[in-house]
């Protein structure tokens, strides 16, 4: 088979490290890829980097599946031009991936088919907004804003105070710091307790969950300092067993995926709910319609199954038959970043120690933000490197991670020395 991924970071890097294990593979091409997936993918620019253009690259390269990583592409409608060329293509329709494109259609969606969330109410109006917010402020109630559409990942602002929350709608609503994504905003109750992701992969009737992670949004130890991409993530996580897992399933993921049928927007791909476990059971934070990044990075090296089977019986509907097949392991990621990320950064910094952790049998690094220029390694990026270790356990899979990046350096570079601290007990990874 001709496997094209989409996409250029470290959840892409791992998709073709995991497709590139299937022996059902013959050749992986990433557009546009980076410097790191080109070690395993033969990466392609496309003019314009646009829908037309990528599906054509795929037709002139006979690529046998395409796998979408960026939800930009979703909502551009990629998986509707391919599949309008008789093309196979990973990921929901550009109807289907509003349930991450549009807030407003999501919370609707959660609303309308029962879908456990928290409560919210949708403003196209900005004194509107501030009246709402101030008035449930001085209530005591505490807020999270939330911009329409795509800000890339930036667009929700969890507030502490009146004032932050009235600061949110004017910098989205007035000052339209991300566009047209601004237009619309939701306000909706701040939920309390810990968070977790858990991704499925779905045909539209079948659902088959993935071993749950949790991610680490926070810049800093202690989720202190500003929201990131994400700076880490490790799975399985002990807190969802085998009962909540079933719970999320049945309450959140099926009535999800058929309200969307229901709505005429069967969803295949990749359904990613990013949950919070309150005190009244697990409650939808949002949906993305993709792998998650880092999340992708820390359980791709989990799964046991070929994820080529996995992906084509997904898009043929036939997922009743297949089944996936889990290491008995844990994995850790941990992100190494340029320094001053989530904010300005430098790039053109050289990266040393790449080749030494060739020697770590339990390690992978996967790219974000790399480049190879004249034999050296240099960032390229706010997020550079992904580094996952796999052991029997959390702390022996920190304890790799985290002696794996001390032998890696450059200029800048930080990361956060607590990822899986929820699982280690002290708090910080013994390393």
């Amino acid at each position: 088979m001709r496997v094209l991924v989409i996409g250029s970071g470290g959840r892409e890097h791992a998709l073709v490290w995991k497709l590139a294990q299937s022996s059902k593979v013959s050749k992986i091409y990433c557009i546009p890829g980076n410097d790191g997936i080109a070690q395993q993918a033969e990466c392609v620019q496309v003019e314009g980097n646009n829908v037309a253009g990528i599906a054509d690259f795929a037709q002139g390269a006979r690529i046998d599946l395409a796998v979408v990583g960026p939800e930009t592409c979703l909502s551009d409608g990629i998986v509707d031009e391919f599949e309008k060329r008789g093309m196979a293509i990973f990921g929901p329709s550009r109807a289907a991936a509003r349930i991450e494109t549009s807030k407003v259609f999501a919370k609707a969606l959660m609303k309308k088919y029962g879908v456990p969330t928290a409560r919210f109410k949708v403003f196209e109006s900005a004194p509107e907004a501030r009246e709402f917010a101030g008035r449930l402020g001085a209530l005591g109630v505490s807020l999270v804003i939330k911009a329409d559409g795509l800000a890339a990942g930036k667009g929700v602002v969890v507030t502490d105070s009146v004032g932050e929350a009235l600061r949110a709608i004017d910098d989205l609503m007035e000052r339209r710091v991300f566009g047209g994504a601004g237009r619309r905003i939701v306000i909706e109750e701040r939920l309390a307790g810990p968070e977790v992701s858990v991704l499925a992969f779905t045909d539209g009737k079948v659902i088959l969950p993935m071993v749950p992670a949790q991610d680490h949004k926070r810049v800093f130890d202690r989720d202190q300092g500003p929201n990131t991409g994400g700076m880490g993530a490790y799975a399985p996580v002990p807190l969802v067993g085998g009962g909540l897992m079933e719970e999320v399933r049945t309450k959140i993921l099926v009535p999800a995926v058929a309200g969307l049928a229901a709505e005429g927007h069967p969803y295949k791909g990749v359904l990613y709910a990013g949950l919070m476990l309150t005190s009244e059971g697990p409650k939808v934070i949002e949906f993305n319609a993709r792998f998650g990044d880092p999340e992708t990075q820390v359980i791709l090296p989990l799964l046991e199954s070929d994820l080529v089977e996995v992906l084509e019986a997904t898009v043929q509907g036939r997922l009743a038959a297949t089944g996936l097949r889990w290491k008995d392991d844990c994995a850790v990621t941990v992100v190494m970043a340029s320094g001053g990320y989530p904010g300005r950064y430098e790039i053109g910094k050289v990266i040393q120690g790449l080749d030494r952790l060739k020697r770590h049998p339990n390690v992978t690094v996967f790219h974000a933000g790399t480049r190879r220029e004249k034999g050296n390694w240099l960032t390229n990026g706010g997020r550079v490197l992904n580094v996952t270790a796999v052991a029997p356990t959390h702390q022996a899979a920190a304890a790799i991670a985290y002696s794996a990046l001390e032998e890696l350096a450059f200029a800048g570079a930080h990361y956060r020395r607590d990822i899986a601290h929820q699982v280690l007990g002290a708090g910080k990874a013994d390393h």
